[in-house]
């Protein structure tokens, strides 16, 4: 079942909705936000030359029968590999904040025929996924676009399932050059209260991999604190074929 909802006159652009994170009861981001500015990271040939999408999967542990959500799914390069790795039994939802990227992979998801991939529009600071639904939870090359992690993290926590994980790919750099440090990422998941499963280099993804569980009770937007980046530091140089998602 397609879940269509960029296909409802929604005005089309970077952002569907206005956010306002001085409004929200959450901290802001001590960290600059990257802009979208492609639906893509790589081409799909050369992402397949490096075998990325298997290696993240394999690592991920993602297997036949998992509920599994594409976050910032884009041109839909993981949502149909994720579709082929959980087979009829499975389900994976594509999210996007996009509505063009959302319209245009629904089609390409009815094109491939994949009747276990649903695709929905979310919002900046909420995927808007359902509930104690997820086994696995892909960010692949999009976090550092988050421009209100720490509500967005609080936000997507009740969609995980009983051992859900949730999984980031992401370059090693400053966010406004389209990475996220390690040490930041660790910081805004502790904040809303993900511990760290692993952490790994992954070359063959652009960056690392680094995996997270929900811990303990979510804590109240209000006691959440924003962790330090020192994104003011120099800027790291960005490769032209790392300039897009």
């Amino acid at each position: 079942m397609l879940l269509l909802a960029a296909c409802d006159g929604s005005p089309r652009g970077p952002r569907n909705e206005r956010h306002d994170p001085a409004n929200s009861g959450f901290p802001a981001a001590d960290r600059p936000v990257a802009t979208i500015v492609s639906s893509r990271w790589s081409s799909e040939e050369e992402r397949d030359r490096l075998n990325e999408a298997a290696k993240v999967m394999d690592l991920a542990g993602i297997k036949p029968g998992m509920t599994v959500a594409d976050i910032g799914a884009g041109e839909g390069y993981y949502t149909i590999r994720l579709g082929q790795r959980v087979g009829a039994k499975g389900r994976v939802v594509a999210e996007d904040i996009v509505p063009d990227y959302i319209s245009q992979l629904a089609t390409r998801v009815v094109r491939e025929k994949l009747d276990n991939v649903s695709v929905r529009l979310g919002l900046p600071a909420d995927p808007r996924l359902p509930e104690n639904s997820f086994d696995r939870v892909l960010m692949v090359h999009m976090y550092h676009e988050i421009e209100s992690p720490y509500e967005f993290l609080w936000r997507l926590r009740p969609s995980l399932a009983p051992g859900g994980q949730v999984v980031v790919v992401d370059a090693d750099r400053a966010t406004e050059n389209h990475g996220t440090p390690p040490a930041l990422l660790q910081c805004e998941f502790a904040a809303v209260g993900y511990a760290q499963v692993s952490m790994r280099p992954m070359a063959s993804a652009g960056g690392y991999m680094a995996v997270f569980e929900a811990r303990g009770a979510r804590p109240e937007p209000e006691a959440i604190r924003a962790c330090k980046s020192g994104a003011r530091a120099k800027a790291v140089t960005v490769q032209p074929n790392g300039a897009h998602e």
